[in-house]
């Protein structure tokens, strides 16, 4: 990914007052088609305490290649996969599961089935909502989609929460837009690494992101670089897609 020395993103922990840094990477896997070892590679270098999936395997036993692909990413699966139409959830054991649901969208007659992992989990002191999302191709229903995106983030009850997926939608497009005019667009926010989520030799674009509600601080956001024990043929080989990783502040609950 080039020589250029990136500086560090903030490591996961809990702060005295109880908020989380918490690191978030999103990450289409093209269904574990290519470099399975690759894959989990790249994962475990993000050190992530969750991971937004798209095109996680959704078909024959895809049970059993989500729990491999957890394992050997040394995280566990929390939900999503063929329930959801693709989106997953990974998360660290520094997560706490509080509760977790897979919702199907309207389908367009002709199109792919679309729907959304969501969770809710506590990591220290601080109550964080995820959604991981893979949005239509066809611009109509994708912009439908982003307002039932903010719909289901916000009935998840908290005032913190991250959305994060592919969007197959740039920066400048409607339904990229409709989400950043609510949420805050991490790369947008904190840039950090590479902004193009596409492989080195595709069209340079930037279609897949991690969002967050106002009131979590985004820290750094974006596709790294020089991870280790990661070479540019791994990500080259793991999927067509770039990891985007952030890491963010989230702030303590208030009395439960």
């Amino acid at each position: 990914m080039g020589a250029t020395v990136l500086p560090d993103l903030p490591a996961s922990r809990t702060e005295p007052d109880g908020s989380a840094v918490v690191r978030v990477l999103s990450y289409n896997i093209r269904s574990m088609r290519d470099d399975r070892a690759a894959l989990a590679r790249v994962i475990r270098a993000c050190a992530p305490d969750l991971v937004c999936v798209q095109e996680a395997p959704r078909f024959f036993r895809w049970r059993k290649h989500a729990a491999w692909l957890a394992r050997e990413s040394g995280l566990v699966y929390l939900t999503g996969g063929a329930t959801a139409s693709g989106p997953m959830i990974l998360a660290s054991l520094r997560a706490h599961v509080e509760r977790a649901e897979d919702v199907l969208l309207p389908r367009t007659p002709g199109l792919h089935q679309r729907g959304f992992a969501t969770a809710v989990v506590r990591i220290g002191g601080a109550g964080l909502g995820v959604l991981s999302c893979h949005l239509s191709m066809r611009a109509d229903e994708r912009y439908v989609q982003a307002g039932l995106l903010l719909e289901r983030l916000a009935g998840l009850g908290l005032p913190y929460a991250i959305a994060a997926g592919d969007l197959n939608d740039r920066p400048g497009g409607r339904t990229f837009r409709r989400l950043a005019a609510e949420l805050q667009d991490g790369w947008a926010v904190t840039p950090w690494g590479d902004e193009h989520t596409t492989r080195p030799g595709d069209p340079p674009q930037r279609i897949d992101a991690i969002f967050a509600t106002p009131g979590v601080e985004v820290l750094g956001c974006g596709v790294p670089r020089g991870l280790p024990g990661v070479t540019e043929a791994d990500l080259r080989a793991a999927t067509d897609h770039l990891p985007v990783l952030a890491a963010v502040r989230v702030p303590a609950a208030g009395p439960r």
